[in-house]
Formats: C-alpha cells, sequence, structure tokens
C-alpha cells in the first residue's frame, strides 16, 4: 500500500504577507516564516515579491486591494515605504526607514522597523545577563542599520555611545541629526585606547562579509568582558567575531537579528509571536 503524502494548500480565507525588494531573490523571509506558518499550522503564506521602485507604490497598493495582511519591505525600498504609509511608529520616524507594513482593516497602510528590536532581541537571549546599562558601547558604522541599533541602544538607556565610521562626515551628520548628549564620534579606524571602559562592540557595517573587505580592528584595549556582535551572518562567526572569541569575550552572531525582527511583523499579520529556536537557526541556515 503506497503512503499518501500530505500536501498543504490554501484555502479562500488564507492570510498573506511577503517581503518586498529589489532584488529580493536573496532574502532568507520566505524560509523564515514559511518555517513559522508550518510549525502552528496557519492557514497562510509568505512570498517574496520582486518589485522594481518604480513601481513600488503601485504595487503596496495593490497589496493591499488583493487582501494582503502585510509586507516586509527591503533595500532598496525601506525609505521609499515612509511617505506611502499613513501611520509610522516612533521608532520608524527616528530611524528613518520602515521594514514592515501592516494593512489596517480600515485601509490604512502602518509602517513600522523592528531591525532595532531584532538586535536587542537578539543579545537578550543570546546574552541573557546583558546590562545595556552598564558602560558605553561602540558602534561601527553609520549607515541604516547603525541608525536603528542606536535608536534601540538609546531607548535601552546606553550612557554613551560611540560612533566609529570610514567617512567621519557620515558619522558627524548621525550624531548632529539625533541631537542626543549621548552620542559622539571617534576616529576611524578604532584606537584601542578609545575600548578601554567599553561593555559593547557592535558593527553594522558589512565589513567581514562573504564578498566584502575584512574588518581591521585592534581589540587589544577591550576589556574581556565586553560583548562583541556583528549583524554580519554571512559567515556566521565573522573575522571579527573569531578575533573576540579567541581573546575571551563572549560574542553574539548577526543571525539572531533577522530572526527577531520579522517577530513583530509575522505576530500583526498571523496572530502568534512566534519562538526563535536553535532548530529555526539550523533550518534558516541549511542550503536545501
Amino acid at each position: 500500500m503506497t503512503a499518501r503524502k500530505s500536501y498543504r494548500t490554501l484555502s479562500g480565507t488564507s492570510r498573506l504577507a511577503g517581503v518586498m525588494g529589489w532584488p529580493v531573490s536573496h532574502s532568507k523571509s520566505p524560509r523564515l516564516h514559511g518555517y513559522w506558518l508550518a510549525k502552528y499550522g496557519i492557514d497562510g503564506s509568505y512570498m517574496p515579491l520582486p518589485v522594481e521602485p518604480e513601481n513600488f507604490q503601485a504595487a503596496l497598493i495593490s497589496l493591499r486591494n488583493l487582501g494582503f495582511s502585510g509586507v516586509n519591505v527591503t533595500i532598496p525600498q525601506k525609505e521609499m515605504a515612509m511617505p506611502e504609509c499613513d501611520e509610522l511608529s516612533d521608532r520608524a520616524r527616528r530611524i528613518g526607514a520602515v521594514n514592515t507594513v501592516t494593512f489596517a482593516k480600515d485601509g490604512r497602510l502602518l509602517g513600522d522597523n523592528t531591525d532595532g528590536f531584532g538586535f536587542i532581541e537578539n543579545l537578550r537571549q543570546e546574552a541573557p545577563d546583558i546590562d545595556f546599562t552598564s558602560g558605553p558601547a561602540v558602534v561601527l558604522g553609520a549607515g541604516g542599520a547603525s541608525r536603528a541599533i542606536l535608536v534601540a541602544l538609546l531607548d535601552e538607556g546606553s550612557p554613551e555611545i560611540r560612533i566609529a565610521n570610514r567617512t567621519r562626515a557620515r558619522a558627524e551628520d548621525l550624531v548632529r541629526e539625533f541631537n542626543d548628549p549621548r552620542l559622539t564620534v571617534i576616529d576611524w579606524p578604532v584606537s584601542p585606547d578609545v575600548l578601554s571602559d567599553v561593555s559593547l562592540l557592535v558593527n553594522t557595517t558589512s565589513l567581514g562579509m562573504v564578498g566584502q573587505p575584512k574588518l581591521d580592528i585592534d581589540l587589544d584595549g577591550l576589556p574581556t568582558s565586553a560583548l562583541v556582535t556583528d549583524i554580519v551572518y554571512a559567515p556566521l562567526i565573522t573575522g571579527l567575531l573569531q578575533q573576540a572569541k579567541d581573546r575571551g569575550n563572549p560574542i553574539v552572531d548577526g543571525l539572531g537579528m533577522l530572526l527577531h525582527q520579522a517577530r513583530p511583523g509575522f505576530h500583526r499579520w498571523f496572530g502568534i509571536d512566534p519562538e526563535v529556536t536553535q532548530e529555526l537557526r539550523d533550518f534558516v541556515l541549511s542550503p536545501d
């Protein structure tokens, strides 16, 4: 007797969501959300939505009209989504970008940015004893990811955040825009002296990612108690994390930030706050 295969199908009331971007083929979000949909037995689908920038506005409205619950938005459309939203969360407004759009029942587009949330939740899960108020943080980079992490660290009560960027003027512009006395700019490359009292070191640049130049930084001045984290997750253990690990610092890789930032959107669209587990990490990283 031949065993019957089990097929997962959608009903006429399925909840739909997806990720918009150009390109979008590299995104791990469909795999991530697909895992949760299957795990929780949800009648829904999350799909990749390749949309060229010039078609972004029309596509966003079309998805709402087609009954989608919402979408994630990736580069280069995070900034483009802001003016299309009828309502922005405080953190999206402060960060200056939207990565999560929810289509409300009354037709409004609600914009949020969950990158900072994902960053903080990843550190809390992997380093449960972390105290964001315990000492200065150093943030490498002044791009979009840096903005989200700066907002999150300020909200967590970080007493001082030192920003280093290859183009110093960009970091200075960021400090002026945020207008918070806890933010200061330090030189690139980072001197070991400015690391001597640091409790958290964060790399938000693409340096160290597969296909990118390595991140050249001297950690000799960093206390071995300082937590080192990298938002890069390809490779999972970057050169920075390996260097920190070799000298005895606690480290947290960047995959968890990706996984946790997806939770708020999934909750809004599908009604469940999903768990980030080791099984999920392994599934997202697996090649097939």
